[in-house]
């Protein structure tokens, strides 16, 4: 087999289709629109976000931008953390997090892991009380089925009726529990709803899950469950009783969703893309009604660039919808579609980090040797409003917090960034923590291993480093933490929660937030 035919037959695996890579080289300034001739099939997004000015006395990035370089690592540099612009003000570690963790008015909901969570004192999802935001404290330890069996993408909240739900995960996927609790009037000791069907051993519901979110008026929790793309509809009207109304494959995978504000039209975040569904006739049944027919594709959206798109969110520019699409895998960062039609969805921006361009490949995978599965990569994000949303914030993995000004939809920038302080040495301390037990002795990071062999393939990364200190794989050296949650905004404080460092307030310098 050729060079040419061994690069065609990567790009094919990445997009599961023929195709030949052809990968800009553009450099310079971050574009604002796509680039003339943009491929989503073959093309990568050539240039990263503006970098964050940040303040004098900053413990700032030594390396590139999203970058924890190898010689902070190995130096023990790393374990002072880094940040710009933004401060951390309160902290409860614990044990550690889990994957996703959500927050409701005073209160932070820690996700949990299976099965190391049961080597530590609070085994299931531990509820923060952050009234003060600068000495959160626990205050309630949820312990059903769903909530020590691994809640890994599930734990949602709906803000409009005061319901947190998730669902037991085990590892990658699970099925039949999940767990409804009233968080409306009291957010720090929540009360469990569904005292039956659900959240007892014997009295599982038929579900498989591995993620799931709400719908917008929160009368459906919609559950999925990875491979084979198994969807299923949860009704809420009732929180005492969940019930299963519609359950259907969409595709080969289904992971995270985002919905229109009407409930009407799901965002399904699939490997390569987003499948578009009219799911109206789940939302507008009668109560508690079973749905029978197929929900209808409206459209489906490939890419090349990046792979495991993770979930996506809807806004609006100037009354115009748009849809923004998070990969966490492949350095394909996240995306802004135009979603006027939601058949043919148009991307009009992306954002990404200088660690995620093709011509840092080989640094990208030079310092995430030893610390697990993921490297820099975008995970989940949220906005500070729906409507003309002003800034988003990541959980960039590796990368630790990031935000961007997004208030010009063609026009994107960092303007500040925490990543906080390694824990070296304290993988039996977080037992909580999926990244300190399971996630960092996954090695080398195979979740970018598509983008890294294309970028050397075609020439524009080189070889060197990419294979470093071999000592390095055993065990995991936690030498950069995990942030996969979505940090959201209360006000100008973030909450989140970091797997090693568990639940952070951090407080967004006023000189950037809200951006001017």
């Amino acid at each position: 087999m050729s060079r040419d035919e061994f690069v065609r037959a990567v790009s094919r695996v990445a997009v599961t289709m023929a195709v030949v890579v052809a990968t800009l080289t553009v450099s310079g300034p971050a574009v604002a629109t796509a680039p003339p001739g943009y491929n989503d099939l073959t093309d990568v997004w050539p240039t990263a976000v503006a970098p964050a000015s940040c303040r004098e006395g900053d413990r700032v990035e030594t390396g590139i931008q999203g970058e924890v370089p190898l010689a902070d690592r190995k130096s023990g540099r790393s374990t002072q953390g880094y940040n710009c612009n933004i401060d951390l003000i309160g902290q409860y570690q614990g044990q550690g997090a889990g994957i996703v963790s959500a927050t409701y008015k005073n209160c932070s909901y820690t996700g949990s892991t299976f099965p190391t969570n049961f080597l530590g004192p609070n085994a299931g999802v531990q509820v923060i009380d952050a009234s003060n935001p600068g000495a959160p404290v626990l205050s309630a330890v949820l312990t059903e089925a769903a909530m020590v069996g691994g809640t890994w993408e599930t734990l949602k909240v709906n803000k409009e009726r005061g319901l947190l739900v998730g669902t037991g995960v085990a590892i990658l996927e699970g099925a039949g529990y999940i767990s409804v609790y009233d968080i409306s009037q009291d957010c720090a000791h929540p009360r469990l709803l569904n005292t039956g069907a659900g959240s007892q051993l014997n009295m599982p519901v038929p579900i498989t899950t591995h993620e799931g979110d709400f719908s917008p008026d929160g009368n459906t929790y919609w559950s999925s469950g990875i491979a084979p793309g198994v969807l299923s509809a949860v009704d809420l009207t009732d929180p005492r009783n969940p019930m299963v109304v519609w359950s259907g494959i969409t595709g080969i995978e289904a992971h995270g969703m985002g919905f229109s504000p009407d409930g009407n039209t799901l965002y399904l975040a699939n490997l390569f893309g987003l499948t578009v569904i009219d799911v109206s006739a789940v939302q507008n049944r009668k109560p508690r009604t079973i749905v029978p027919e197929l929900m209808p594709h409206i459209g489906e959206k490939l890419w090349a660039d990046g792979q495991i798109t993770q979930h996506s969110i809807y806004a609006t520019y100037n009354g115009q919808p748009h849809v923004f699409s998070v990969d966490e895998g492949g350095s394909g960062g996240v995306k802004l579609f135009d979603a006027r039609n939601s058949s043919n969805l148009k991307q009009r921006n992306a954002i990404k980090l200088a660690i995620n361009l093709p011509e840092n490949a080989n640094r990208w995978a030079q310092s995430t040797t030893s610390n697990g599965a993921f490297g820099y990569d975008a995970h989940y994000c949220s906005i500070d409003r729906p409507v003309n949303p002003t800034a988003m914030a990541c959980g960039w993995i590796q990368s630790g917090v990031r935000v961007f000004d997004i208030s010009d939809p063609d026009h994107f920038s960092e303007i500040a960034y925490f990543n906080p302080p390694a824990q070296v040495g304290k993988h039996w301390q977080l037992t909580n923590s999926f990244h300190a037990l399971l996630g960092s002795i996954i090695a080398p990071p195979i979740i970018g291993t598509l983008a890294v062999a294309r970028a050397v393939l075609q020439g524009q990364a080189p070889t060197d480093g990419i294979i470093n200190d071999q000592s390095r794989l055993a065990g995991g050296d936690l030498s950069a933490d995990w942030c996969l949650s979505p940090p959201e905004f209360h006000g100008n404080q973030l909450w989140v929660t970091c797997m090693d460092n568990g639940f952070m307030t951090l407080q967004l310098d006023p000189a950037i937030y809200p951006p001017r």
